[in-house]
């Protein structure tokens, strides 16, 4: 039903759009072509110009105007193998704050990579991911083999300063040591 609505309504606009293009072209026919007054001439071509800017502002946007800020639709976490093929998955849609390294009795982490195949290099808390205002954030907390940042358009990783947030988006590559998890 609610579809149903909103076809209707979009009709509706059609329709309106339509009736106001008929309009203006009469009005336009009318007084280029029936009427000596320059200067009605020179006023109406001036409206007609700027309505037709404000027609296109409405519909492209202004040139300077920002572009709406897209969600980075990080929904999950994956980590891969070797070959980049997915081993296991976490999701982390609705999550604000994941803390990454290996779970033990005295210590429990979100994203544990205890059973990961370079396990031994990655700390017990060894970074942690938060999201804040709609972006996602790693930061290095102090491990001893470091975390880097593959992101997709750039052929080379970049390491973490320790305690730096660094923006991440899907499709980046998180290195922890030498184990990858994918942003997805």
């Amino acid at each position: 039903m609610a579809k149903k609505k909103g076809y209707q309504k979009s009709i509706r606009v059609k329709l309106i759009e339509l009736l106001i293009s008929i309009l203006v072209i009469s009005a336009l026919i009318y007084v280029f072509s029936y009427t000596d007054s320059n200067t009605l001439k020179i006023f109406t071509g001036i409206a007609f110009g700027l309505f037709l800017f404000g027609v296109i502002i409405v519909k492209f946007g202004s040139p300077d105007e920002p572009e709406p800020k897209k969600e980075d639709g990080v929904t999950k976490l994956v980590l891969l193998d070797e070959e980049g093929e997915s081993v296991k998955e976490w999701f982390i849609q609705g999550e604000t704050s994941l803390l990454i390294g290996k779970s033990s009795s005295q210590n429990e982490v979100d994203i544990d990579l205890a059973d990961a195949e370079y396990a031994a290099l990655i700390s017990k808390q060894h970074a942690v991911l938060n999201q804040a205002s709609g972006n996602w954030f790693i930061e290095d907390i102090h491990s001893k083999n470091g975390t880097g940042i593959k992101q997709p358009n750039k052929r080379d990783k970049s390491k973490l300063e320790i305690e730096q947030p660094h923006n991440v988006k899907a499709g980046d590559i998180i290195y922890i040591a030498n184990t990858r998890l994918l942003l997805k």
